[in-house]
């Protein structure tokens, strides 16, 4: 079989190859031939976010490029009359056909469902900003403001703010006001990844492992090492099938601020993570036995945030809202128990204002409330924020659980560490790299990373009110305790568990003590 027979059989009845004509042409070739973005996508072996990009400015290359040129200039002939001038190509008929595409206004948020079953849909006595354009809408669906009618739904419409100078110790950034739209270095206009293609999930995961094993005739090493290989956009494609009926769009490549761009090339941005990185000063007398903890599946668990669903849009002296997330400039309220529990916006040694997340903004307001009691209010000063929901990537990181548990069940090492490899991967490279150019969103990248820290960090809040004293929290997944653990944490492989990572003495008279060394 030929690589273009799969693309034959989409074009069934339908003929020379051309020049990729403008993105929304390409689109309009696709829907008049009644083929969905999956479709394409299995044809020409990428995902459906993939084909999404290309008809939203981005272009294939390599032999990919050949397919998909090959595709549109056969649906081009397939629309051209019998009576078309043979001069210009089949694509630039089809061009021609095609309302101008220069200044066309980008295609309306897909909406959800009115009246369907789960979705609630409240009349709003006072306009809410639409969580997918930033524009007063007058509805509230499923809990969420938003317009009912795409036509009133203006997404490139949400105007972006200058950017605030960056934070001096002590003074938080500059107030800022609305002005002219700025693009993402990444895209001209947001990439959108939502998919509602009537097909049932399929278990993409199981396929893949299964077909690198036969592919290496049962070497499960060069299995391992080529499933790793295609993490990344295998997650992408996993990604896909589970947003498939979802009610909220992605937007895959919106505009950022710069306070979430790196400032060189090999430097960072100006967001705070928070991540851990505390060692207790004292220990009780005596020796003690230290267990250090290994929590499971760290990454996986901190899936489930509250993720911002559109472009995020600027703010300044307002209150938290919680159907919004983002990233907050705030004044980080002192912390007086460092002797026992680690700081929760992790080790920092400059004060004034800092940047931080959706997770850590949180976190700081839980600590600050009536039943913690443990420090004070965070003071905000401006936000990015977008609306939110806590469960855009839910049935991804169930998808990546369930598989996880399988294999743990099965004693499956090679689907293990493919899966690993998968929502790690997505993580890390979800932000400003070269290897997962289908979703630019550094701020989900910030705060997933940050809603891992937080976990650890409610970790060690619960073994200090059980009563065991916490010796060290480190990165995402590492907390070392005295006492009996086993009766505040399960022990297991699986995320809601904890492993034992290493053993070791240290206190006083102890030939082990907490050095450097075990940092």
């Amino acid at each position: 079989m030929s690589d273009f027979d799969a693309i034959d059989s989409l074009l069934a009845a339908v003929g020379p190859e051309a020049e990729l004509p403008a993105p929304q042409v390409r689109q309009d070739l696709r829907e008049r031939a009644r083929l969905s973005k999956a479709q394409v996508a299995r044809a020409l072996g990428v995902s459906p976010s993939t084909v999404a990009g290309w008809e939203s400015g981005r272009d294939p290359a390599g032999d990919v490029r050949a397919k998909y040129a090959y595709l549109l200039d056969g649906l081009a002939a397939k629309f051209t009359t019998d009576t078309a001038p043979v001069t210009p190509s089949a694509t630039e008929t089809a061009v021609a056909q095609t309302p101008a595409t220069t200044d066309a206004p980008p295609a309306s948020p897909a909406m959800p469902e009115q009246g369907g079953e789960g979705d609630e849909v409240e009349a709003l006595a006072t306009p809410e900003p639409c969580v997918l354009c930033g524009r007063p809408a007058a509805h509230r669906v499923a809990g969420f403001a938003q317009h009912l009618d795409p036509a009133d739904c203006h997404t490139n419409a949400a105007v972006p703010p200058v950017q605030p100078k960056a934070a001096s110790a002590g003074k938080p950034a500059a107030r800022t006001s609305r002005t002219t739209p700025r693009s993402s270095d990444h895209a001209k206009g947001p990439a959108r990844r939502a998919f509602q293609e009537p097909s049932g999930p399929k278990d993409l995961i199981s396929e893949a492992v299964q077909a690198a094993l036969a592919e290496h005739h049962g070497d499960v090493e060069a299995a391992t090492a080529a499933l790793l290989k295609r993490a990344i956009p295998d997650a992408m494609r996993l990604l896909d099938e589970t947003r498939k009926g979802a009610r909220y769009d992605v937007i895959a490549h919106p505009w950022i601020p710069d306070i979430l761009k790196k400032q060189t090339s090999r430097g960072a941005d100006q967001i705070w993570e928070a991540r851990p990185k505390w060692t207790r000063a004292e220990l009780p007398p005596g020796r003690h036995e230290v267990t250090a903890l290994d929590i499971n599946g760290a990454y996986l668990s901190a899936l489930k945030t509250h993720l911002p669903l559109g472009q995020l849009e600027h703010s300044t002296g307002l209150p938290h809202d919680r159907r919004r997330a983002g990233v907050h400039l705030i004044t980080p309220p002192e912390w007086e128990h460092d002797d026992v529990l680690p700081n929760p916006i992790g080790n920092r040694d400059e004060p004034g204002p800092l940047w931080v997340t959706e997770p850590t903004l949180r976190l700081l307001l839980r600590l600050s409330g009536p039943r913690y009691g443990l420090c004070a209010p965070p003071e905000v000063h401006e936000s990015y924020t977008s609306g939110a929901t806590e469960n855009l990537l839910e049935k991804f990181r169930i998808a990546l659980k369930d598989a996880r548990d399988t294999a743990i069940a099965e004693g499956d090492e090679v689907t293990l560490e493919y899966v690993k490899a998968m929502y790690s991967k997505f993580v890390s490279t979800m932000g400003e790299s070269n290897y997962n150019r289908e979703l630019y969103r550094p701020d989900w990248m910030h705060i997933i990373r940050s809603q891992a820290f937080s976990n650890l960090w409610l970790k060690a809040l619960k073994a200090h009110d059980e009563g065991l004293t916490v010796v060290r929290a480190m990165g995402t997944d590492e907390l070392h305790v005295i006492g009996d653990w086993r009766r505040v944490f399960p022990e297991g492989r699986g995320v809601t568990e904890v492993k034992v990572k290493d053993t070791y003495t240290a206190g006083t008279d102890a030939d082990d003590t907490m050095g450097e060394e075990r940092e």
